[in-house]
């Protein structure tokens, strides 16, 4: 059967030769998939601008389906979609400018932070006025159970262990 080359972007596999992967990535299908795949990480002020200039689909704006879909021409976005759109890029474009004025966090939040903290490890000192030794760890009374182990896994018994009368040097 030879070698198959699979397609992450459309989702199917063929045999893979140069004329066929050639043919496959130029193809019309696969190029549309791809972009559908690299759309879906565009920043919002990208896909805001794009969809402004855009005239409404009528075939969207009437059935709610286009059979385009996302390679339609036009935008099926709604009027309160372009405005959440618009809002989340005012927020996105705030919250940039506030962390290259380096007030990223809000005011009152460090020392909020450093206090709880500060109470915390006062609690733990007075709790614990001298440091404790970490007991040697132990298995508990009984562990391993010797019993259960195979002959092979078993500890030698303190003389080593019996050496039969024709294994024994003569």
């Amino acid at each position: 059967m030879g070698k198959r080359y699979f397609c992450d972007y459309c989702d199917r596999s063929f045999q893979d030769n140069l004329h066929n992967r050639k043919k496959h990535l130029n193809g019309v299908q696969h190029l549309r998939a791809k972009r559908v795949w690299y759309d879906l990480f565009r920043d919002a002020a990208a896909i805001l601008q794009e969809e402004q200039t855009k005239k409404p689909c009528r075939k969207f704006l009437q059935t709610g389906q286009c059979d385009f879909g996302s390679n339609c021409r036009f935008s099926h976005m709604t009027e309160q979609d372009l405005e959440k759109l618009s809002a989340q890029v005012q927020g996105e474009r705030r919250s940039k400018e506030l962390q290259q004025e380096g007030a990223d966090v809000p005011p009152g939040a460090i020392e909020d932070w450093l206090e709880k903290r500060a109470k915390r490890l006062s609690t733990a000192q007075s709790n614990s006025a001298l440091p404790e030794k970490p007991a040697p760890f132990q298995y508990p009374p009984g562990w391993p159970p010797v019993q259960d182990l195979p002959p092979s896994l078993q500890a030698p018994p303190p003389g080593g262990w019996p050496v039969p009368p024709n294994l024994q040097w003569g």
